[in-house]
């Protein structure tokens, strides 16, 4: 089992940055995929990023591509998404999310979960 924290959220302008960090407990997180997921007011919970065990694979939604970027330390146990030339409609709450699965662009393989962080952009 792994327990997960998201920080770094905020409020930035349209056009501004943000660097959102999950750290994972136990010895384990090399052995987990994971994820950035989020969730605007009303609608689904997305997947935006995923990054495979060893950083080799990564993937992104269409609507992020070439402004967000995944990585990963494992030896900090840390996972990053950061985020660039951001848009009001980034606005949502983001999760940090674990896999225990090889594949990491499927979302319901994603079993554990952050408490997530509020990420707002004003126009």
């Amino acid at each position: 089992q792994v327990h997960l924290v998201e920080s770094g959220g905020g409020l930035v302008q349209a056009g501004g940055s943000l660097r959102l960090s999950c750290e994972a407990s136990g010895r384990t997180f090399g052995t987990y995929g994971m994820g950035w997921f989020r969730q605007a007011p009303g609608k689904e919970r997305e997947l935006v990023a995923g990054i495979s065990r060893s950083g080799s694979t990564i993937s992104y939604a269409d609507s992020v591509k070439g402004r967000f970027t995944i990585s990963r330390d494992n030896a900090k146990n840390t996972v990053y998404l950061q985020m660039n030339s951001l848009k009001p409609e980034d606005t949502a709450v983001y999760y940090c999310a674990a896999t225990s699965s090889p594949i990491v662009t499927t979302p319901r393989f994603y079993n554990y979960w952050g408490q997530g962080t509020q990420v707002t952009v004003s126009s």
